[in-house]
């Protein structure tokens, strides 16, 4: 139906539009899967980093987890360092969907969780992150998806209207906290499927 038809498209950004893994930053320093896979889960683990997302700042974060664990300082203070390893490439498929909708003026902002620090060392990795109308950071405004407040915040600064707004989130529970704000919202799984998805709702997508 045409009313159903979203005139808002917005992006999530890691593993969406560019890659995030953050064992490619400790593959040579924890040789060992296991060992890897405990400190990335134990020590600077997912929902650590997600603090950092939420604004608090490196020292204080390496800080909280050097008390945890003082035997590996050192491998802590390497995830910022050496976070660019983790962001090795773009996701040609969906950087080319995205920038097709640009191209066809539907409007299009980005919604993410990333610290404020990482978003800018980002934005010089991969100049058409600024191509967008713009970009609310989890980081920057102290709020993170899937939470309410976050897509409240989204819809105010931009002027969206929640229900013509389109959510595109590799994370079914950010998925969730989207349709929960009102919006409309799909999972991201390939650039092929969101492709799908972007057409079945009336909006141009570029073939994968």
């Amino acid at each position: 139906m045409a009313q159903d038809r979203p005139r808002h498209v917005v992006f999530d950004i890691g593993r969406v539009l560019i890659h995030y893994d953050p064992h490619l930053a400790y593959r040579d320093l924890i040789p060992d899967d296991e060992e890897r896979h405990f400190f990335l889960s134990e020590v600077c683990s997912h929902e650590w980093n997600l603090e950092q997302d939420r604004g608090r700042p490196w020292p204080e974060a390496e800080a909280e987890a050097i008390a945890r664990h003082p035997d590996r300082a050192e491998q802590i203070r390497a995830f910022r360092k050496r976070w660019h390893k983790m962001v090795p490439h773009a996701y040609d498929g969906s950087v080319a969907i995205m920038l097709g909708l640009i191209e066809a003026d539907v409007d299009v902002t980005m919604l993410t969780n990333f610290a404020a620090d990482t978003f800018d060392e980002a934005m010089e990795i991969f100049p058409f992150l600024e191509r967008p109308r713009g970009v609310t950071v989890s980081g920057v405004i102290g709020q993170i998806k899937p939470d309410r407040a976050i897509y409240d915040a989204h819809v105010e600064s931009f002027g969206l209207d929640p229900a013509k707004s389109l959510f595109i989130d590799d994370s079914e529970k950010n998925v969730e906290g989207a349709r929960a704000a009102g919006w409309q919202a799909v999972h991201f799984v390939s650039a092929e499927t969101l492709a799908r998805d972007l057409a079945a709702r009336g909006l141009p997508a570029l073939p994968a």
